[in-house]
């Protein structure tokens, strides 16, 4: 029996998220400042709540899936902007 190994985003998918999510929420940061594992809620990039459901709709319009406010995950899929693009890397479907 073979395990499927999850997918990791490569450089080129965490700069296209970072762009994404600094597009979507108008940061004052550039996209290649965003360190690939500093936390993106509370300290580090500083998002809120509000932020992040802007972030998970922009994310599921770009790549095809959904990501839900109900999922037990969350915590762990925006914990970095790595986390996030390991996420996508593994469940997008464009």
């Amino acid at each position: 029996m073979t395990q499927t190994v999850p997918a990791s985003a490569d450089a080129a998918l965490l700069a296209e998220v970072a762009a994404l999510i600094v597009a979507a929420l108008n940061l004052e940061v550039r996209a290649e400042d965003i360190e690939p594992d500093a936390p993106l809620y509370g300290e580090g990039l500083g998002l809120d709540s509000i932020d992040i459901l802007e972030v998970a709709l922009v994310v599921s319009k770009r790549y095809g899936f959904s990501l839900r406010a109900d999922n037990e995950d969350n915590l762990k899929i925006f914990a970095s902007l790595r986390s996030l693009g390991d996420y996508i890397a593994t469940h997008r479907v464009q």
